[in-house]
């Protein structure tokens, strides 16, 4: 089997690349390398886990949101040989391809904390994180009444930062509507050293936390959780560097796994010593490999894994890719517009001072964006925002 552009990964990085091509020439022979039918709006399961959107209204068949042009191969890489431009299947089949765009998303390492796998979705512990778990969340975020609410933060590098906090934040903003949050300890674990990598935005983040009375510990990594007993041990450091094991009781603990490269990447050529697509920070492509470029949660470039990254990396991807039968110099990542999430390549954004605001109050469902994805003629897009009907 053979094409000329081969994509790993039907997610939103590997989808807007292909769209971003056909965009720029309608004619391309792509492909993407896909296992599942059913394509996911990832950001949307915090939103499910707040009781603002229904699960349902974040997946969308596969065939729905791929451009028409593109072969979808359903099924799963197993390993890369670039010095041959070929890529195995799992089932065995080969697939040979001039370029390859690597956007295989990363890993989600639930056995990195112990006990976690055993008590998923049971005995209080939920995580938005999975698609099937979001409900959950919401399921407890309406039963809980009072006791202790812990919301978990690994290590970096994991997608989306935000999300570990919003979580708390559209949990606390619930149970301040049912008048129970003054029952309920709410206390969030990060094993990062701060609240936020974005320093201008810890004083509006600081204001929330104020409001819902939740305490904030700092490099404090949850280790283990005993489900049955509800009880969660964290490895606490301090100031000096030592490290405490730390028992906390609890009644809703919402996890957030440690994050990772998928191990048919890390184990490949294509990857760096941590794992991840290696790739040039700025054009995005591979470092040793010319003809293989990367993008979005498994590549290697420091901005934030979101989908909003993917979005503004595509178009580099897509430009890069089709200078190199050209011979002409590759592009590197473009200044963003306007501030916030928009960044370009490996580049970190730049954000406007933001001074501290009254946090607004819970999102009306009716009003609340949900997502909704369409295709045009040309391959434009592949994700609109509409409202709630």
């Amino acid at each position: 089997m053979y094409h000329t552009i081969l994509i790993i990964g039907g997610g939103a990085a590997g989808i807007s690349t292909a769209a971003s091509l056909l965009k720029r020439d309608k004619t391309l022979d792509i492909a993407i390398i896909e296992p599942s039918d059913t394509h996911s709006y990832q950001p949307g399961w915090t939103m499910v886990g707040g009781g603002i959107f229904h699960p349902q209204q974040t997946v969308q068949p596969m065939h729905a949101v791929m451009p028409s042009r593109v072969k979808h191969i359903k099924a799963a890489a197993a390993s890369f040989q670039p010095e041959n431009n070929t890529v195995t299947l799992e089932d065995g089949r080969t697939v040979s391809y001039d370029y390859l765009v690597m956007a295989p998303g990363l890993k989600l390492n639930w056995a990195g904390i112990e006990g976690l796998e055993d008590t998923l979705g049971k005995n209080g512990v939920t995580s938005n994180y999975l698609f099937e778990l979001a409900p959950y969340t919401w399921k407890l975020v309406q039963q809980t009444k009072g006791g202790k609410a812990i919301f978990t933060q690994p290590p970096m590098p994991i997608k989306c930062a935000g999300a570990p906090q919003k979580a708390m934040y559209l949990s606390c903003s619930e149970w301040e509507k049912q008048g129970t949050l003054n029952q309920i300890d709410v206390e969030f674990c990060n094993a990062g050293p701060g609240l936020f990598g974005v320093a201008d935005y810890v004083p509006p983040l600081m204001e929330y936390v104020k409001r819902y009375g939740a305490a904030l510990t700092m490099n404090t990594k949850l280790v283990k959780v005993d489900g049955p007993n509800k009880i969660a041990t964290f490895a606490q450091t301090d100031a000096d560097g030592n490290t405490t094991m730390v028992d906390k009781e609890f009644d809703m603990l919402h996890v957030v796994p440690p994050q990772t490269g998928l191990d048919f990447v890390a184990n490949s050529p294509l990857a760096n010593d941590a794992g991840w697509v290696d790739v040039d920070q700025h054009s995005l492509q591979h470092t040793k490999y010319a003809n293989v470029f990367g993008l979005g949660d498994g590549c290697s470039t420091g901005n934030a894994k979101t989908a909003a990254a993917a979005r503004k990396q595509a178009p580099i991807v897509a430009a890069n890719l089709l200078r190199r039968p050209r011979r002409t110099p590759l592009s590197g990542h473009r200044q963003p517009r306007q501030a916030g999430s928009r960044c370009g390549a490996g580049q970190t954004p730049r954000f406007p001072p933001l001074s501290p605001v009254q946090p607004p109050a819970r999102p009306d469902a009716r009003q609340a964006p949900v997502p909704g994805w369409h295709q045009t003629a040309g391959g434009r897009s592949w994700l609109r925002i509409g409202l709630w009907s």
